[in-house]
């Protein structure tokens, strides 16, 4: 099977019919990594809720985020669900920073922003609490490399589509999408928005909605 032609068509029919997707909603990188920690295990109007309370607190920012007390904090983020094991993820990715960024980060992340993906992803992979879709996010999103980002939205609709089979691990799926596209980080961001919009509003688990769905022309 030629999977590129076949993603390529994906890609420019989901486009095509939903139009760009203007992913990831942050106005600074550190916020889109603050927000790929919060949104593990919930949605993102839960996440957005506890985004909000910390720029309430003006607390976006890497030395004002480490100054809060754990409990304020933990209340903060809140809205996201296990707050008191995302507050302490969000310390560990500060700690991170702090190690990786000299003098010290600052919200464009620029001491990360000129190095090589692939030195920096096992690095993240380290922290604690960040897994390869929490750290594919950040590189992708707010490092612009050109990373693919893949969750279960991606697995449901490409084994739908009978690209993949049911059972099929993060990095199998990541390798199949990296290997067929550019290296591109644009279309590596858009192209993940546009599957977990359908994923979203189509593609669900128990009741998927075939009819209307953007991709329903390319069902085997």
């Amino acid at each position: 099977m030629r999977t590129a032609p076949i993603l390529t068509e994906m890609y420019r029919t989901m486009l095509d019919r939903m139009g760009p997707s203007g992913w990831w909603p942050a106005k600074t990188p550190f916020e889109v990594a603050v927000g790929a920690v919060l949104t593990q295990n919930t949605n993102w109007n839960n996440v957005s809720r506890a985004l909000t309370n910390l720029r309430k607190n003006q607390a976006l920012h890497p030395a004002s985020l480490r100054a809060l007390p754990d409990a304020q904090l933990e209340e903060l983020i809140r809205p996201s669900g296990y707050y008191r094991m995302k507050a302490k993820r969000l310390k560990a990715l500060l700690d991170f920073l702090e190690a990786q960024c000299e003098p010290e980060p600052d919200e464009q992340l620029s001491g990360l922003q000129s190095r090589d993906w692939q030195e920096l992803r096992p690095l993240l992979l380290s922290v604690r609490g960040i897994g390869p879709e929490t750290a594919d996010s950040i590189l992708c999103y707010a490092l612009g490399s050109p990373v693919f980002v893949v969750d279960a939205y991606t697995a449901r609709i490409m084994h739908r589509h009978g690209l993949t089979p049911e059972e099929i691990s993060y990095d199998e799926l990541q390798a199949l999408f990296m290997d067929a596209l550019d290296p591109d980080a644009a279309l590596c961001n858009e192209f993940h928005a546009l599957l977990v919009r359908v994923g979203h509003g189509w593609c669900s688990k128990r009741e998927p909605r075939c009819s209307g769905c953007p991709l329903e022309s390319l069902l085997e």
